[in-house]
């Protein structure tokens, strides 16, 4: 039984039920659909005048060439040649392909040894550079060298020191809560009052004054303004030349501001009184001594600088191994506290430059945010970039008391005078932390929704300055 139009065995055959013509059913329905007849006797016929017939399956007979033993062994042959060759060429591109990966490799790791050599070759030159003796150069002229690692302070800077320990450590405990001083209730009532237009976008930090009226707000082109919080405008401009600001701070009625070239400039009436230009990279923060005289900078150069505010001289620079990222002094003014890019708090004795002790932060080597001095003289607060919590550290215990879970990254935390009340801020939120002594227990007595960077206390606590992410102002006060 052959097809009709092919001539061979159909492998589903069907027949025309007009003519009984055997078909391959594929075949006569291509030709059903595009010509309506039968091939053969040309009459008209559809797919349902088609019969399909049932027949044992037909198995197609070998090609001619395989149907004797030479030929099966030369076809042999040829499939074996053929399998040799194509395992011969995998070889060959295996071999290429190890070889190019061995190349890659090699130079992959003489890269990663000149990196290393670089990077080694960096740190030495700011090590370098952060160690050399150095002239202040203020008001154009020539001043006493620089102090560096090794070298004690001046007698007189020591002194002051001495007695500003002596005096603030002395009067402490018996020091009272000043009258109108802000109580958790008033805290509770606390709303916005004031929100000033983006001011200078890219700040990071914001300084209030002794008052409590003006503020220092600076952003990433170098203009720091000085902000009245009883005007709600800026009645003063800075300019700080080329870079961003990266800190700022009040000396009595001098805005002292920090730059990411390294340089710390002073300004007096709205003139700058004197630059310094000390670390061998940025300066990231700026802290004032409680004597009000002798400032502190840290910076990327692995190293702080101390400087004498009323000579407008430096005083000494030391350095550490790591960069310094944030820093405060003791409320008595004998330690000062660094924070490293690794996450560790590292305590320094004022006048022997001494590294007394380290906090190791929980939350890995991520840089430190932020730190602060209670006022109680033995609590210290700090926050790690990128983590939701602040950690509360005892200087008696040298150990971490309290960890305070604020939900969402904190950037910024500052203590009032009394030490009882915990600003902080962050992505999403500006909160007060409170202890009571007496309970011996923590409470949030405030929150509020606003994207800050940074938060200081007003006149009496009774408010709030924060520095938003768009570089506007927001005072919240009761």
């Amino acid at each position: 039984m052959l097809c009709a139009i092919s001539g061979e065995a159909p492998q589903q055959p069907v027949a025309s039920r007009k003519s009984g013509n055997v078909f391959e059913r594929r075949l006569i329905e291509s030709y059903i659909s595009e010509n309506g007849t039968d091939p053969v006797t040309g009459e008209d016929l559809t797919v349902e005048d088609l019969v399909e017939l049932k027949q044992a399956r037909v198995v197609r007979p070998r090609p001619p060439t395989l149907t004797s033993i030479p030929a099966l062994l030369s076809t042999f042959q040829n499939e074996w040649d053929a399998l040799i060759l194509e395992t011969y060429q995998l070889k060959q591109q295996l071999a290429e392909t190890r070889q190019e990966l061995s190349t890659a490799l090699y130079y992959s790791d003489s890269a990663e040894k000149v990196i290393a050599r670089l990077q080694k070759e960096r740190d030495e030159a700011r090590d370098a550079l952060a160690k050399i003796s150095v002239t202040s150069t203020s008001n154009g002229a020539n001043g006493d060298a620089m102090q560096v690692d090794g070298q004690g302070l001046p007698e007189a800077i020591v002194a002051k020191i001495e007695q500003t320990q002596a005096e603030l450590s002395s009067t402490r405990r018996k020091r009272p809560t000043p009258e109108g001083w802000a109580t958790p209730d008033s805290l509770q009532s606390m709303q916005s009052t004031q929100n000033s237009e983006p001011l200078y976008p890219g700040g990071r930090s914001i300084a209030v004054d002794a008052t409590g009226d003006l503020a220092l707000v600076g952003g990433s082109d170098g203009v720091v303004g000085v902000y009245s919080v009883s005007q709600g405008q800026v009645i003063q401009t800075l300019k700080c030349g080329g870079g961003s600001v990266t800190d700022a701070v009040w000396s009595g009625n001098k805005p002292v501001i920090a730059l990411s070239t390294g340089a710390v400039k002073v300004f007096d009436n709205g003139a700058e009184a004197a630059s310094f230009d000390r670390h061998a990279g940025a300066a990231n923060a700026l802290a004032l001594h409680p004597c009000g005289d002798i400032l502190a900078s840290v910076g990327v150069d692995k190293s702080y600088v101390l400087y004498d505010l009323q000579s407008l001289q430096p005083i000494t620079q030391v350095s550490t191994d790591s960069e310094l990222t944030t820093a405060a002094f003791h409320p008595d003014g004998h330690l000062f506290a660094a924070g490293s890019s690794k996450g560790a708090i590292k305590l320094f004795d004022v006048k022997t430059s001494e590294n007394v002790a380290n906090f190791d932060s929980t939350f890995g080597q991520s840089p430190l945010q932020t730190v602060s001095f209670s006022e109680n003289g033995t609590w210290l607060a700090s926050a790690v970039q990128g983590q939701t919590s602040v950690s509360v550290w005892d200087l008696r215990k040298m150990a971490e008391i309290k960890t305070i879970d604020l939900g969402t990254a904190v950037t910024g935390v500052s203590w009032d005078y009394t030490g009882q009340y915990l600003a902080a801020c962050g992505q999403g939120f500006v909160a007060v932390e409170h202890y009571s002594k007496s309970a011996k227990s923590w409470s949030e007595p405030f929150r509020k929704a606003l994207n800050a960077v940074d938060v200081k206390w007003g006149s009496k606590a009774q408010s709030l300055v924060a520095l938003a992410t768009d570089g506007s102002v927001s005072v919240l006060s009761s």
